[in-house]
């Protein structure tokens, strides 16, 4: 009877353990199912993430170029206008007026080059280009008042 009753015991107390283990891996392999799905919605949100972030820098990027190019076809129509008027004046005047417009040609050329010929290398490079472009496109701008001071003279 000692025997029976130990055996029973002993068969309830295995049946209980493998029980309890068997819950307690299905919850494992439950949590873990539960951390490689919230994984691939972080990926997925990631992602994104950055083709918005792609998206606003080329609509950025062209919102630039667009108003970068509006400024520089104005120099173009400038450096034009000082030329018809560079035909009225007298010839000593001319050569120093012709150098000085010659010089803002080449300028506004490089701006167009520099422009066009720029790839986007990350956000860091892209901000540092747009303030160097900036600062030359005012510097140009600068160079035109400064022309037009001069020759007001």
């Amino acid at each position: 009877m000692k025997k029976l009753i130990f055996t029973i015991a002993l068969s309830t107390t295995l049946a209980v353990i493998t029980m309890t283990s068997c819950q307690s891996s299905a919850k494992k392999v439950e949590r873990a199912e539960d951390k490689v799905l919230d994984a691939k919605v972080a990926v997925v949100e990631a992602q994104i993430d950055l083709i918005a972030a792609r998206h606003d820098s080329i609509t950025e990027y062209q919102k630039f170029k667009n108003e970068s190019d509006a400024r520089i076809t104005a120099y173009d129509k400038s450096i034009a206008e000082y030329r018809v008027k560079m035909a009225n004046e007298r010839a000593e005047n001319r050569a120093v007026y012709e150098k000085m417009v010659l010089d803002l040609e080449k300028k506004n050329q490089d701006l167009k080059v520099k422009l066009a010929e720029y790839k986007d290398d990350g956000k860091t490079d892209w901000e540092k280009f747009k303030t160097e472009f900036n600062h030359d496109m005012d510097e140009l701008g600068n160079s035109f008042k400064d022309f037009n001071v001069k020759n007001i003279k």
